[in-house]
């Protein structure tokens, strides 16, 4: 990371005005070198920065934060090392699993220099190395894991990235925070096969359920019958409430075994007849008070 020269051509410019209003006018060339030097002596560094200060190319020191003083021409800044957390994201294209299925991978690395000087001397590009380091193990990972897993245990799968990749990165003074997977990309046809697949799971739960409904019912049934058994009365009455409930939902015909009719006691056709046209002419009059009803609130009202 390059550090810019604002704050030095600020010095420069400050230093010259200085020296143009205490001495002549002409300022021979050797003077303005001599400031420009004096000015690139002077350095900043911000509060996220630590500065690799090199001494005829050898390694002096890390300076910052704050104000610094180095020789020029002598001593050099290459590097301005950022220890702020900071993040890369990294994809594995098409990339076969256990179970050989291509998969597209994405993923986000935080991490953080705690080491500046093995981050500037160790490697010669940390930022491409950690990349590079990143996508290799995400695809190493991606290799030896299955599909299913892959799809349900992304926080296990992110857990053994930031571990391959911290031990790859640790000579270079790169600690890393965490690995997040952010999205597991499988082919369409795949997807739609899935789909299908678990159409057909949630239907064999919805039949297992069922069944179990209809199991549970028959069992209720079998006990009524045990319990009817060993009582005619209940019987009987059970059975008229369900001949009532049948004739009052608008049937005008009911077909009812003999034997039906026989235990109910009603007395043969005569006496289902007696009781149909009962509750006939209980829904014609419910049916005109209704009609009444209505014509009533229709009229308008005299003044």
């Amino acid at each position: 990371m390059r550090k810019n020269s604002s704050f030095q051509v600020l010095v420069f410019i400050v230093i010259l005005g200085v020296g143009d209003s205490n001495s002549v006018r002409h300022v021979s060339r050797f003077t303005r070198l001599e400031r420009l030097v004096d000015s690139s002596a002077i350095q900043v560094a911000d509060q996220w920065s630590k500065a690799v200060v090199l001494r005829l190319g050898k390694f002096r020191s890390l300076e910052g934060p704050g104000l610094f003083l180095i020789v020029p021409l002598i001593e050099t800044i290459p590097y301005w090392i950022d220890t702020r957390v900071l993040t890369s994201s990294f994809k594995a294209e098409k990339t076969l699993t256990k179970d050989t299925v291509p998969v597209d991978v994405d993923a986000v690395l935080f991490w953080k220099i705690i080491d500046p000087k093995k981050a500037a001397l160790d490697v010669a590009d940390y930022q491409s190395a950690i990349s590079w380091a990143s996508q290799t193990a995400l695809r190493d990972v991606i290799g030896k894991t299955m599909l299913s897993d892959m799809l349900e245990g992304r926080d296990k799968i992110s857990s053994v990235l930031q571990k391959i990749i911290d031990e790859r990165t640790e000579p270079w003074g790169i600690n890393v925070i965490s690995v997040e997977v952010k999205d597991v990309l499988i082919p369409p046809a795949l997807e739609d096969a899935m789909s299908m697949q678990a159409q057909a799971e949630r239907e064999r739960q919805a039949r297992v359920i069922l069944g179990d409904s209809e199991r549970q019912v028959a069992e209720k049934f079998g006990e009524a019958a045990k319990t009817y058994a060993n009582d005619p009365v209940a019987l009987h009455l059970r059975a008229m409430n369900m001949l009532y409930e049948g004739l009052k939902a608008n049937s005008t015909i009911v077909i009812v075994p003999s034997t039906a009719v026989e235990s109910m006691e009603l007395g043969g056709l005569a006496g289902m007849t007696a009781l149909t046209m009962g509750l006939s002419q209980e829904r014609a009059i419910k049916a005109k008070e209704g009609e009444l009803e209505r014509t009533n609130g229709a009229k308008p009202v005299a003044a």
